[in-house]
């Protein structure tokens, strides 16, 4: 299963996927990859500013959900061993995240609740807040 689908199957990204539908990314992260995905759960949606979501989900807003989901995506298969502390991989929306490894392993400050989840087109690493792109 590529990306997507796995995201789908595990039942705990719907949110995710709904805002991957709506920013028109699907046959993005079904292509052939490899990408390295940082995952927020429906939780870290539903953990943002009431109304945060909703907002993102129109039309209108399309080019800044695209931002913000593309924020969350790496080229590359980069598993959980290649992280190290400091590193500042760049994101497909051309900002780059920074990883701590002290104490757990952070992305910004999202922790990785689960790494390596593996995925015919890359890898997913489930985060616990959704991380915001500077520009």
């Amino acid at each position: 299963m590529d990306i997507v689908d796995t995201a789908v199957s595990a039942g705990n990204f719907n949110t995710l996927v709904a805002a991957v539908k709506a920013a028109d990314l699907v046959e993005t992260l079904k292509g052939a990859g490899p990408f390295t995905v940082f995952a927020p759960t429906d939780a870290a949606f539903a953990a943002l500013p009431d109304g945060t979501v909703e907002d993102l989900l129109k039309p209108e807003n399309k080019a800044k959900l695209a931002s913000i989901l593309t924020y969350h995506v790496v080229s590359g298969k980069v598993m959980s061993t290649d992280l190290s502390d400091g590193m500042t991989p760049a994101t497909v929306n051309g900002e780059t995240v920074t990883i701590h490894t002290d104490g757990g392993v952070k992305v910004n400050d999202a922790t990785v609740s689960s790494a390596d989840i593996d995925a015919d087109n890359g890898v997913i690493h489930v985060i616990d807040a959704v991380l915001m792109p500077k520009g």
